[in-house]
């Protein structure tokens, strides 16, 4: 975000609150710019939010949904890579195969 001079004056604390959340604050004086910068950047680790990835209730060592998840992750990886592909032969410019033109040479 750049401000200029006079509008960074009227908004300095709220504006020093955005650099210490870790956003970019620039501020423009008579064609010159300055960037605000807090002088020991947090990490972006720390400002991450924690999600809860297991549902509540549910039993971590029980191990039947383990397998359930892998069957599904099978299943998935099988439709997409699908049957082995047969090698593609090679094709010139004109559309004709390397093969055919050896055949006519002889």
């Amino acid at each position: 975000m750049e401000v200029p001079i006079t509008q960074f004056r009227k908004n300095l604390f709220e504006l020093v609150n955005q650099a210490l959340d870790g956003k970019e604050v620039w501020v423009s004086h008579k064609g010159s710019r300055l960037r605000l910068v807090p002088e020991h950047t947090p990490s972006k680790l720390s400002r991450i939010t924690p999600m809860q990835i297991i549902v509540d209730g549910a039993d971590i060592e029980d191990k039947s949904w383990k397998v359930e998840m892998m069957r599904e992750w099978e299943r998935k990886w099988d439709r997409r890579l699908g049957p082995l592909a047969k090698p593609e032969r090679a094709v010139s410019v004109s559309g004709h195969t390397k093969v055919r033109k050896a055949r006519r040479a002889k």
